[in-house]
């Protein structure tokens, strides 16, 4: 068995917070050259999307040893560990420097890049979709908020990214542009579609 070597802690979700990672026991991670793409590894290893990455000890101090430091993931990675870093162990940081994530429980599937691809969101512990019935622009502007990004670049409808195999959480939905998180917008009841 191969068990989870990353985890959150110090967040308000368990989709935030102090990154810690696992190396013969818990310590965390510098914040030095920490940024977007470091997120995005840890989240992805957790099986979530990277929306912030945070410094300076932003959900608290850890505890511990800080194992790794001047992290540079190319943002291909699946895990933090087979980033580019300065050695196990090896850093100049104190805890003050620890490293932090944000992670949303929205990603994109299934797309030739990280940023298009179909919408899965994460709801009553299981991963599902977004219906297309009345999916505009405005919607999909929504979606790209809350993964981090400025805007929407365009939408598709029919499965153009492949069909989900889970539940469909969501149908109906019309943002009006304005909301930072799909799930503000007005849409059918969870999973009635």
């Amino acid at each position: 068995a191969r068990c989870q070597d990353v985890r959150l802690s110090g967040g308000s979700s368990p989709w935030e917070g102090r990154v810690e990672i696992f190396h013969g026991q818990w310590g965390t991670v510098c914040d030095d050259s920490w940024n977007i793409e470091n997120a995005r590894a840890v989240c992805r290893q957790l099986g979530r999307t990277a929306y912030a990455s945070r410094s300076s000890a932003y959900f608290g101090y850890g505890g511990g040893p800080i194992w790794l430091d001047n992290i540079a993931c190319s943002g291909t990675e699946s895990r933090l560990g087979s980033c580019s870093h300065s050695g196990w162990g090896t850093h100049n940081c104190g805890h003050g420097e620890d490293a932090g994530v944000v992670c949303t429980d929205i990603t994109l599937v299934n797309g030739s890049t990280w940023y298009e691809g179909r919408i899965e969101i994460h709801y009553n512990n299981a991963w599902g979709t977004i219906c297309d019935d009345h999916f505009d622009i405005d919607d999909a502007n929504v979606v790209c908020k809350q993964l981090g990004y400025p805007n929407a670049l365009a939408y598709k409808h029919t499965a153009s990214f492949g069909q989900g195999s889970g539940q469909i959480w969501m149908d109906n939905v019309q943002c009006s542009g304005s909301e930072t998180r799909v799930y503000s917008c007005s849409a059918s009841s969870w999973g009635t579609n």
